[in-house]
């Protein structure tokens, strides 16, 4: 009879621990005194060095705001390899192990486009810090990002080609593996022949995939078509070598290109080769363009003994935003973080002022280098056109 009781009560045990494990419910983030915030990036692969670069502002951000709401933030970082199957893989663990409650990432509009689905259907937020196509955030209200898009960039650099340079033909080299590459190769195309007022001012195009070492055959071809310039957005690697092998052939040709050039890697790789091209980015610590900047920039010398880069800057503005967001939210809730982020207007960052309109894009300054003695040089600010 003892050992029936016995039995009885600990099986009323077993159902009201139940029961209240049923009633309770999970927070996203994990345990309730931790907020976990995601960042997916190439930490690994062709696109290291910008992953490694991003990461280290989004880390300087974690160091300055680690908590929010009364809890303690955890950085949860997932390599996304430079591999689009893999950037799904890290998006998926980081929603459905992690529980995440926003995600940071990534660099490479490609590996950002491979976690749109992800997103969007776990209705978990995701900024992304440099990826310019706009098909990222196109169609999905779950991610954003805090730079300029592709269109505002190539438009940038077509006007820099026909004001600066006198430009009135040219030629594209593009990578056609990489949504970033082919994007703003076809918008820098748009602008020129509309700056130009010819169809026939784009002079040749050619393409190369990502990895590829000899682009011989692609430079002798440009080379015949002689044009005033040539636009060759790709990754840092790539655009390095085919500059050099370029230069090798006689081609005194001015070179442009965009963002993802900014890599102490590309200097490394291209040596004097690359000495005087020209390209586009969002930010210089040569031209601080706000009290958020000038403090950045200290503390980041500080932490890192180099000056910032815009990726390292870009990734401290998606940290900051999501942490507003939150605070504005009251809640770690990813559907009220989102809401919040969606309305993010003025938000003084160290990249500059960002308001993301409704596609969730930042609307900002775009800022054109040059190579100058081995290093990168500010040359000005272009606003975008209200």
């Amino acid at each position: 009879m003892r050992r029936k009781v016995i039995l009885i009560i600990l099986s009323l045990v077993l159902v009201l621990g139940t029961l209240a494990g049923c009633g309770a419910k999970e927070t996203s983030g994990g345990d309730s005194d931790v907020i976990k915030i995601g960042v997916f990036e190439p930490m690994t692969g062709v696109n290291a060095a910008g992953g490694e670069m991003t990461v280290e502002g989004i880390k300087l951000a974690h160091e300055k705001v680690n908590t929010v709401l009364g809890k303690k933030i955890e950085l949860v970082i997932a390599d996304n390899k430079s591999d689009k199957v893999e950037a799904t893989n890290a998006v998926s663990k980081l929603i459905d192990k992690d529980k995440v409650v926003a995600i940071i990432g990534s660099y490479g509009s490609s590996l950002s486009m491979a976690a749109g689905d992800v997103v969007k259907e776990a209705k978990v937020p995701a900024v992304g810090c440099s990826p310019t196509n706009p098909l990222v955030t196109l169609n999905n209200d779950y991610y954003f990002r805090v730079c300029f898009i592709d269109p505002f960039q190539g438009t940038v650099m077509a006007n820099y080609a026909v004001n600066e340079l006198g430009a009135k033909t040219a030629a594209i080299i593009q990578d056609v593996q990489q949504d970033y590459s082919v994007g703003l190769s076809a918008y820098f195309k748009e602008a020129f022949i509309k700056l130009t007022g010819s169809e026939s001012s784009i002079v040749g195009e050619a393409s190369y995939n990502t990895g590829d070492q000899d682009f011989s055959a692609q430079l002798t071809n440009i080379r015949s078509l002689n044009p005033d310039v040539i636009f060759a957005p790709g990754n840092y690697g790539e655009s390095a070598l085919l500059i050099k092998q370029a230069r090798d052939l006689g081609i005194t040709t001015p070179i442009l290109g965009g963002d993802t050039w900014e890599s102490p890697e590309f200097l490394e790789i291209g040596g004097a080769a690359v000495e005087g091209i020209v390209y586009s980015t969002h930010f210089t610590s040569e031209a601080p363009v706000t009290e958020v900047s000038e403090t950045f920039l200290k503390e980041y010398k500080e932490k890192y003994g180099k000056d910032a880069n815009a990726f390292a800057a870009l990734g401290y503005d998606a940290y900051m935003v999501i942490i507003e967001a939150i605070e504005k939210a009251g809640s770690a809730d990813p559907v009220a973080i989102r809401d919040k982020i969606a309305e993010t207007t003025n938000f003084i960052g160290a990249t500059g002022i960002i308001t993301l309109d409704e596609n969730g894009d930042a609307v900002k300054s775009a800022v054109i280098n040059k190579v100058e003695n081995g290093e990168f040089v500010y040359l000005t600010t272009v606003d975008p056109v209200n």
